[in-house]
């Protein structure tokens, strides 16, 4: 086997060339479980909004596993000690953070699979890699769930400053246009140190930490939560679940295999077996768009609106208030429409219904970010900056939402 020919480099639009450091995490790349991520969109249905927004999963993994590679070389500059197997171990485990992403990301994460999160999806095929990869995987899995001894290598996979959202948010603006989601992630990992196995931002750094935060915030109101793309992704998960209530009344839909396997089935934690695995991993953005051109022809009501509206764009209204949504606010929509189309309340409610949005950029009580002084003295980054937003910033929003049908469906 030639290892030359496995050391490639991408051209990336963000960050120009990533290099492959070896030939172990070539053949990750290559596996088909890392493939399908070329075919689930990093941003759900965020294109319905920002035309742009059509990178997927595999860009941001392989962003993720070049800005680890800087973050241990700045580490190791500073002193800081990370064998060769660490390194690897830590690229491995970046790299396959969101190898268990179902169609359209964050869209549909509990409706394919139930009650169970993608980062709990991506361990399992991380054990199955391990198996097929004889145990190389072993340390990167053990980093991942936490259970290292070195606890800064997971805050570089998980934590508020780790090297996923360090990624996610400047190619997410690169890719939306937003430019207030533009962070500096370079000079935030230049800034990185360890102090007792906990990561630091050095004292420059803070003005860095407190761009990047506002950014994060910024970024959920303009994009991740901007009501067009909460709409949508609320009817993706309205389709399948109307989808899932007509297979169990006998009905026959069309659907590929693999979509079909989980129409039929309700696969849950207890449910999950390699061979659900094996279906999950063939599941993409196509099996879904595949289905909602099919199903909106279909006789039913509910399911055939609900196909059509994400398919032609013509989504449901929106409103979004700071106070919770009167009951019979909701209710005169819903009655309005039971009385329009002659549909029972459990139809209507697909198209009328209420819900909730928090956002917070700084999660103060689980995971601070700490400040390194030139003294050597640590500080938690509120108390150390004199910036009185980030107080606000650590403070989580809700906001309340009712979704209900324009003049006619």
């Amino acid at each position: 086997m030639n290892t030359q020919n496995k050391l490639k480099i991408f051209n990336d639009p963000i960050y120009g060339f990533i290099t492959i450091p070896n030939a172990l995490i070539f053949d990750l790349i290559e596996h088909r479980y890392f493939q399908r991520l070329r075919r689930i969109t990093q941003m759900g249905l965020s294109y319905l909004v920002y035309p742009g927004a059509h990178h997927t999963r595999f860009h941001h993994a392989l962003g993720c596993m070049h800005l680890m590679q800087k973050a241990v070389r700045i580490l190791r500059f500073k002193g800081v000690k990370v064998s060769e197997d660490e390194e690897n171990a830590l690229l491995i485990a970046i790299l396959l953070h969101d190898i268990g992403h179902g169609p359209f990301s964050h869209a549909m994460e509990h409706s394919i699979v139930k009650g169970i999160s993608h980062e709990e999806i991506s361990v399992f095929f991380m054990e199955l890699l391990n198996e097929e990869f004889n145990g190389n995987l072993t340390l990167a899995i053990k980093i991942f769930k936490g259970e290292y001894h070195r606890k800064f290598m997971y805050q570089l996979i998980s934590s508020q400053l780790d090297m996923d959202r360090a990624d996610y948010l400047k190619r997410d603006s690169f890719y939306t246009g937003v430019a207030e989601g533009n962070v500096n992630s370079e000079r935030l990992i230049t800034m990185m140190n360890v102090v007792d196995d906990e990561l630091v931002i050095e004292e420059k750094g803070i003005y860095a930490v407190e761009q990047f935060l506002t950014a994060r915030r910024l970024m959920y109101w303009q994009v991740y939560l901007h009501k067009t793309s909460l709409v949508a992704e609320q009817l993706l998960i309205r389709v399948l679940k109307r989808a899932n209530e007509l297979t169990e009344m006998g009905e026959d839909l069309f659907a590929s295999k693999a979509l079909l396997y989980f129409l039929n089935k309700e696969v849950d934690k207890v449910a999950l077996s390699k061979q659900s695995l094996q279906v999950f991993s063939r599941l993409d953005d196509n099996d879904i768009i595949s289905a909602l051109k099919e199903w909106c022809y279909h006789k039913d009501f509910v399911l055939r609106n609900l196909c059509k509206m994400i398919l032609d764009r013509e989504l449901l209204k929106v409103k979004i208030k700071t106070k919770k949504i009167k009951e019979d606010n909701y209710e005169k929509h819903l009655e309005k429409l039971i009385a329009t189309y002659e549909i029972s309340r459990n139809e209507a409610a697909y198209f009328v219904f209420t819900g909730e949005i928090t956002n917070q950029a700084y999660q103060r009580k689980t995971q601070r970010i700490n400040i390194l002084f030139k003294t050597g003295k640590v500080s938690e980054i509120v108390k150390a900056s004199d910036h009185l937003h980030l107080k606000v910033l650590s403070k989580p929003v809700t906001k309340y939402y009712i979704c209900y049908p324009k003049e006619k469906l």
